[in-house]
């Protein structure tokens, strides 16, 4: 479908308003957290305020993308959005814990139709060679939020109140319902009816629960009966999921797309993303607290520095690979970079300045935001117009699904590999960066290379993730994204290049 220049510029002010509140209400809860779980009397369920927004925003990507091919993707934008400002009011008036999390829980839904559409819509209504530029203005929302989300909740639950770290989406969502009624064209779905995969749809989401779930009870260390259950359940669910898939004539993940090699290298990509960089960006304040004895402010300058690097390269390469046409170039060294940065950061000594750690994190983070999203315009032009809102779900799960267990897997290690070092005297539950900045100097020292020596095989292993990113992004077929509009074309598996 193509649009005017004023009508395209206005659906891009308000696809980017509406992603930006979404990402921003990923980020801007986390300094409130202690407030909320104080004043509600929940410190025992206050991780699940996070993990339940996480899981629940996860686990709708293949459900939501699946929808809007059937139902048409504005449909599933604004019902999402309206979604989006009625769990925020409730998240505001919470007089519970447990209403908290609810309502978080319908809030992470409605987020992930957000974010989801907002990619969809953008694909149906542009040329490939213009969907990079495109898709990075969109995909600057989650960098950009991050940067800004902590020091905004903060300040934010100081002076107003914690509630208005949901409430303040409401006048912002309100305008840009208004912008998206406007702005978002009605989009034509498939002719033909349309069947929804419900089968596919509960056994995915019973094997993706029960698998987040056992991997954050081993992560918190509280493995048992209830763990080895839920693993045996998402093994069970996945397998089910996977038979019916291949035997459904509408499955939520169509496995036959994975035979063109542009969707499995780019889904390859998409996963390392998050398996190889969102993982650890949540440990490295902590790491420079201990290991290089900064303080709480100091140590956030280097995820700071990494974002930042992501932000920046993001809209760069996005803006050339609309100019140029080609994309090939950018992800193979997007992960040169993302590799070399991480096992740099496993040799870099303890105690060097600051600065040193940031620009390799920066490095790191250049690199990946060189194909974060470009690899989803990409896929997009790799796929059939009846399957776009499918394949751009699939991309983002399992970019979500790998930094969550990878997160999960990363604190075990930390947390178990610090515990064992630690000297017999130190007790690891009470370890906090004021008791080392407290203690004796050979003891500060001691620890710091205690979580050096944690770290580094992390590094390492992180490392070698991005380096088999590079073999994904080579076979990525080479050509150009095309200028033609995909409706004016026959889309096949393995038609990309104009």
């Amino acid at each position: 479908m193509s649009l005017s220049p004023f009508r395209l510029r206005l659906l891009v002010v308000s696809l980017l308003t509406v992603s930006f509140i979404g990402a921003l209400d990923h980020t801007v809860v986390s300094t409130s957290l202690a407030t909320i779980a104080g004043e509600l009397g929940g410190l025992r369920l206050m991780s699940w305020v996070v993990v339940g927004y996480t899981l629940a925003s996860t686990v709708l990507l293949p459900v939501l993308g699946k929808l809007g091919d059937v139902l048409g993707p504005r449909r599933v934008f604004l019902s999402s959005l309206v979604v989006f400002i009625l769990s925020s009011l409730a998240c505001g008036f919470a007089p519970t814990i447990e209403w908290l999390i609810l309502a978080r829980v319908v809030q992470g839904m409605s987020s992930a139709g957000l974010q989801l559409m907002s990619q969809t819509i953008i694909a149906r209504v542009t040329t490939p060679r213009e969907r990079p530029r495109y898709m990075a203005i969109i995909g600057a929302a989650f960098p950009f939020a991050i940067l800004i989300g902590p020091v905004l909740g903060g300040a934010i639950t100081d002076y107003w109140g914690w509630s208005w770290v949901f409430w303040i989406n409401i006048p912002v969502g309100a305008a840009a319902l208004v912008l998206a009624f406007i702005g978002v064209p009605y989009l034509e779905c498939s002719p033909g009816r349309r069947s929804f995969d419900v089968a596919g749809a509960t056994t995915f989401t019973i094997g993706l629960v029960s698998l987040v779930l056992a991997a954050t009870w081993v992560a918190e260390r509280s493995a048992g009966t209830e763990t080895v259950v839920a693993l045996a359940v998402a093994i069970l669910g996945f397998v089910l999921f996977f038979y019916i898939e291949r035997q459904s004539p509408e499955p939520i993940v169509p496995l036959r797309l994975f035979a063109n090699r542009m969707i499995t290298a780019s889904t390859a990509l998409s996963a390392i993303i998050g398996v190889g960089l969102f993982s650890i960006t949540a440990y490295l304040p902590t790491y420079f607290q201990m290991s290089y004895r900064t303080n709480a402010t100091v140590s956030g300058l280097v995820p700071m520095a990494t974002v930042f690097g992501m932000l920046i390269s993001n809209l760069f390469t996005g803006w050339l690979a609309s100019r140029t046409g080609r994309y090939r170039v950018f992800p193979i060294l997007g992960t040169s970079l993302g590799a070399a940065g991480l096992l740099g950061m496993a040799l870099l000594p303890v105690g060097l300045p600051i600065w040193v750690p940031m620009l390799v994190m920066g490095i790191v983070g250049i690199g990946t935001g060189s194909f974060m999203s470009l690899i989803v315009a990409v896929v997009q032009s790799a796929a059939p117009q009846s399957q776009i809102g499918t394949v751009t779900a699939t991309i983002n799960l399992v970019r979500q699904v790998g930094s969550t267990l990878a997160t999960a897997i990363i604190g075990g290690v930390i947390g178990f590999g610090v515990a064992v070092l630690l000297p017999a005297e130190v007790d690891a539950a009470s370890l906090t960066p004021h008791f080392v900045q407290g203690a004796a100097p050979s003891l500060q020292t001691n620890i710091a290379q205690i979580y050096s020596d944690v770290f580094r095989p992390i590094f390492i292993a992180l490392g070698i993730t991005y380096a088999l990113g590079i073999i994904a992004a080579v076979l990525l077929p080479p050509g150009r994204l095309s200028d033609e509009p995909e409706s004016s074309r026959q889309t096949t598996p393995e038609t990309l290049s104009a």
